[in-house]
């Protein structure tokens, strides 16, 4: 009989090895819908066309682009899924590759792109960057093993599209034991931004509950469409 602990060490590596097989299934699905064309940069860029041009388009809109990013588990879809509707979800299901909304308001047609954040899917992050105006980025302000994680892999971020404005949003304030959005500002090393950039730290909770509270979304929202409405 196969040991416990060596039968959990062997469920988890299969786990991880599917998730891992997935994430290319995916791109490998998507490409041979394509055709035969395997340039991987030129896809990537005709994903962000097919997005952009898929949503209505208004005579008197202006399209802007909002990147969502984040490590795996930080809510990004639940902040997508409220800023764009107010109704209750119990529960979000991860995102594997990338997930988009579109969101109408003060003259704009926003389109919210959120693209996975375990590990395979952020090696594409920087192929998304150069249609965003602005990018958001979430954290889990309860995961304190993983901040240095999402403190290299956002300055990372920066260091290639260095005017980019970024807003953070210290996620999961909801939370007992989350860190504030003092230490947040410290453990992410934000004061070492250039001041040339516009940086905004805001305190969020991705529930419905918490849409009438300091820490709601709609916060969010209403900066997004303040910095996206100037010209």
């Amino acid at each position: 009989m196969v040991p416990r602990g060596v039968l959990r060490v062997l469920t988890l590596a299969l786990a991880a090895a599917l998730a891992a097989l997935g994430s290319l299934l995916l791109i490998a699905w998507k490409l041979y819908l394509r055709g035969t064309d395997t340039d991987r940069d030129g896809w990537w860029e005709r994903e962000l066309r097919e997005l952009q041009d898929g949503a209505p388009h208004g005579d008197t809109l202006d399209w802007r682009q909002v990147l969502v990013l984040g490590l795996d588990g930080a809510g990004k879809s639940s902040v997508l899924h409220y800023i764009c509707s107010q109704t209750a979800r119990e529960r979000m299901a991860p995102t594997l590759g990338f997930n988009s909304a579109q969101l109408c308001i003060g003259g704009l047609e926003i389109d919210l792109l959120e693209v996975g954040g375990s590990q395979n899917p952020r090696s594409y992050w920087p192929l998304y960057l150069g249609q965003a105006h602005v990018l958001v980025f979430v954290v889990d302000s309860v995961d304190r093993p993983r901040l240095l994680t999402a403190r290299q892999e956002l300055h990372t971020l920066l260091a290639m599209e260095p005017r980019l404005p970024l807003v953070v949003l210290a996620n999961k304030q909801d939370k007992s034991d989350a860190l504030s959005v003092a230490e947040l500002w410290e453990e992410l090393a934000l004061h070492t931004l250039s001041e040339q950039r516009e940086v905004f730290l805001l305190p969020t909770s991705a529930t419905w509950a918490s849409l009438s509270t300091d820490t709601s979304i709609l916060h969010v929202k209403n900066l997004l469409v303040t910095l996206l409405s100037r010209p």
